[in-house]
């Protein structure tokens, strides 16, 4: 329990002080409304469902102004780049933007529900007290405003109006019911099943929050709430008007009291993130205008395809990622792919998977499905934004490194091997990371054939220059057929491995984590070892356990940090 708060301690305090902000406005406003005098003869008409509705209202405001926050992928790769203490517990927090995405919408669905269902009440209390059998205080409140010089509290005028009708006529009803269809639409379409069905409906239908924050900013207009004016309030006592609301006209203390509606105050809330964002969507465009250069295509094994590009000025990091636009196959579409490349070459490379409809025509756009081989010019147009950062960008800055992939999740080590080769032929070179343990689960053997030579590479550079100790490597097939195993077989006791040509073996099935991190830990005792990851779920949740499990209770003893790949 210890070595978890040890590496989620940030996280934790985060999250708590986000939910603690949430409940300090939602009791702070709910008091405000609940004692406030201006709002006396409302809460009379509404009871607390008043209070509930602006409380509610509030915290979806600030909700609403952390939303666009996490996703300004340039906002936060310049926070990582250009400050020093964003490294360690605070870059992991960057790294967790999606999570903190999440449970912002969370709390946006939550308080969206305690808002619609609040506002239902007061509908209905307004349409009540303009029945024939309201009487009291309520019944006098929903008679003003039908003689001159009188204003309104209750906005519905007649007991005959239908509270449908209310909704659809009013822009606070109106836009209300945009908001909740909207809502209802990114968040049924962002869950995991749909995303994995169909991307490209999720990726769509995200985009309806272009017309969520329209309607919020001009929601509150209609004045819907309404309050007993400062002008009104000087004038008419309500301690004693309250309970002489037969006399009002009569007593001078108590002239007709006047109301007005509340402004709206959403668009202040949200118009300094819509600005970041409004930016954001900017540098996105003049990324999308830039030129880029397609100098090599690649077709391996398993449908993995190679593109090698050129960009003017761009830099990029070991394990970053970029964002690409094929114009011919998606006019609005971006997605997301680690650079496999070093920034010591001359180039950038991404290498991509067919595995959904996009992917799946991008393939066939750049003739990678056995078509004639396109040359680079007569390839579509291809726009790049990026590079932005990611978790392995902090690898460096660990003493050990312990970098795990399953399948094409090997995409983001591909970038740090080949960058740790580069800096390791350069004598003058000074690395605080001084071990590498990396670890590959592929189910297909053929999906070794693309990543083997870059192995093979590194690993004969290592041994040359005395330096084969520090990369340790650890390959495993999950899947073969009977002529693979007749095949292993025969050629096991060859010098170098049948599948990848290496000199480590590969092994056939599944890590013993336990023991890996075991001995790892044996290995490295005082170290700080940064574990990262790039593959499904299930696997995660196992290495964060052994990560907990293995790290020492005491704070100077061997620690493993988790650091996943998530884009």
């Amino acid at each position: 329990m210890g070595c978890w708060i040890l590496n989620e301690s940030l996280s934790i305090i985060l999250a708590l002080s986000w939910l603690g902000v949430n409940l300090y406005l939602f009791i702070d406003t709910f008091c405000w409304y609940e004692e406030e005098e201006s709002f006396l003869y409302t809460r009379v008409m509404l009871g607390s469902a008043l209070a509930w509705a602006r409380a509610s209202a509030v915290c979806l405001n600030f909700n609403c102004m952390l939303i666009l926050l996490p996703i300004s992928r340039n906002l936060i790769s310049f926070v990582r780049g250009t400050s020093t203490c964003c490294q360690g517990l605070w870059s992991r927090q960057l790294d967790k933007n999606l999570k903190f995405h999440k449970l912002v919408a969370y709390g946006i669905a939550v308080n969206a529900t305690i808002h619609v269902v609040a506002h239902l009440f007061n509908l209905e209390r307004y349409h009540w007290s303009q029945s024939p059998d309201a009487e009291g205080l309520p019944a006098a409140l929903s008679k003003l405003g039908s003689t001159p010089n009188e204003s309104y509290l209750n906005p519905i005028r007649t007991f005959s109006t239908n509270i449908t009708t209310e909704l659809l006529t009013t822009i606070a009803g109106v836009t209300g019911l945009v908001l909740s269809l909207a809502l209802i639409l990114i968040m049924t379409s962002s869950t995991e099943f749909i995303r994995q069905i169909s991307y490209e409906l999720f990726w769509y239908t995200h985009h309806v929050f272009i017309i969520f924050f329209i309607s919020l900013a001009v929601h509150g207009a209609g004045g819907i709430v309404r309050g007993q004016t400062p002008e009104s309030l000087s004038e008419h006592n309500t301690t004693f008007c309250r309970d002489h609301y037969g006399e009002w006209e009569a007593a001078a203390q108590c002239p007709v009291p006047q109301f007005s509606g509340k402004e709206p105050s959403a668009w202040k809330w949200v118009l300094g993130p819509v600005v970041l964002y409004a930016c954001e969507r900017i540098i996105r465009f003049w990324r999308f205008q830039q030129e880029v250069v397609i100098t090599k295509v690649v077709s391996h094994p398993s449908g993995v395809l190679e593109l090698h590009m050129k960009k003017r000025n761009f830099k990029m990091a070991p394990g970053q990622y970029v964002y690409l636009q094929c114009p011919s196959i998606s006019a609005l579409e971006w997605h997301p792919f680690t650079l496999t490349s070093a920034p010591e070459e001359d180039f950038f490379s991404v290498h991509i998977r067919a595995v959904g409809d996009w992917t799946g025509a991008f393939f066939k756009a750049y003739g990678a499905e056995g078509q004639a081989r396109k040359e680079p010019c007569r390839l579509p147009r291809l726009a790049v934004d990026g590079p932005f950062g990611a978790a392995l960008t902090d690898v460096f800055h660990y003493q050990v490194g312990m970098c795990i992939a399953a399948g094409i999740g090997v995409t983001p080590f591909a970038a740090l091997l080949k960058s740790i080769w580069y800096q390791c032929r350069e004598p003058q070179t000074k690395l605080k990371l001084s071990k590498v343990y990396f670890y590959w689960i592929c189910r297909d053997a053929k999906a070794f054939e693309w990543f083997a030579d870059l192995l093979l590479s590194l690993e004969t550079q290592m041994s040359e220059r005395g330096k084969a100790h520090f990369l340790s490597y650890h390959i495993y097939l999950t899947g073969w057929d009977e002529n693979q195993a007749i095949h292993i077989a025969l050629h096991w006791d060859e010098n170098t491995d049948v599948i990848t040509g290496l000199k480590q073996k590969t092994f056939y099935g599944r890590p013993n984590w336990n023991n890996e991190f075991r001995q790892i830990a044996y290995n490295h005792p005082s170290s700080s070892i940064g574990v990262f990851f790039c593959g499904p779920k299930d696997l995660s949740k196992t290495l964060q356990k052994m990560c907990r499990l293995y790290s020492s209770a005491d704070p100077r003893g061997v620690q493993f940090y988790y650091n996943k790949e998530s884009f």
